[in-house]
């Protein structure tokens, strides 16, 4: 049977490269997005995957994406938790508010989006939910303070849930991206870029595709005997 997987923010770099190799090895796709409209639909002609318009702060729009894929491809068998953004702030210029975004864009959107997709998974006992954090939530690195802490809570999350789930023959994994040549590495300023190559082993940023092959094959079985990690695809720092 093909497995269906739940992609969010998947008109986003990272998600864009994740949607077209879970697609490349014969999964059915339904991802996420809210603003990339014109990405969403390149994205979605190009590979046949269903896009679906969801703000991840809404509960009813989760609830209705889940159901509209359930609906077109009969179960979600794979969670992937992508979304998520970032800002370029001073720890001593953060308001309450710039806190507050982060942490709901970062960690309340996998929140969410997990409590409304695990729901079938725990029915059936089987699924698999993967995780995208960063290695600012794991290493001493001039990055934005909230966007750290919000990484380092997605470290949390897969570690209990994982311990939680794992009667139901759930696994639960996260990613850890090191600096990457798109998405949020375009914002990366060039003396901080230079210093993380000079520390890197492999002695530049990591393309988007290499992250996506190790998402989906910790989502395969062949992954079955990995659970609660955090796997680092950071260049070696």
């Amino acid at each position: 049977m093909v497995k269906t997987v739940f992609v969010t923010g998947g008109a986003g770099a990272l998600g864009r490269a994740v949607v077209r190799q879970f697609c490349n090895e014969g999964y059915n796709v339904a991802f996420t997005y809210k603003k990339s409209k014109g990405k969403a639909a390149e994205l979605a002609k190009e590979t046949g995957a269903l896009a679906l318009e969801v703000d991840l702060l809404e509960r009813e729009q989760v609830a209705k994406a889940i159901a509209d894929t359930i609906e077109k491809y009969g179960q979600i068998d794979i969670l992937v938790n992508n979304a998520g953004r970032t800002q370029i702030m001073p720890f001593a210029l953060l308001e309450d508010e710039d806190w507050d975004g982060i942490m709901a864009s970062n960690l309340k959107t996998m929140f969410i989006t997990t409590q409304e997709a695990v729901r079938g998974m725990i029915y059936r006992k089987e699924g698999v939910i993967v995780n995208i954090g960063s290695l600012a939530g794991h290493r001493l690195l001039e990055v934005p303070v909230h966007y750290a802490a919000a990484k380092a809570g997605v470290m949390g999350f897969t570690l209990s849930l994982a311990r939680e789930l794992a009667p139901f023959n759930i696994r639960v994994n996260s990613i850890v991206p090191g600096l990457l040549e798109d998405g949020v590495g375009r914002m990366v300023p060039e003396k901080e870029l230079k210093e993380y190559v000079s520390y890197c082993t492999a002695g530049r940023p990591g393309k988007m595709d290499e992250v996506a092959n190790v998402v989906v094959f910790t989502a395969s079985d062949k992954a079955s005997y990995m659970n609660g990690q955090n796997v680092f695809v950071d260049g070696g720092i």
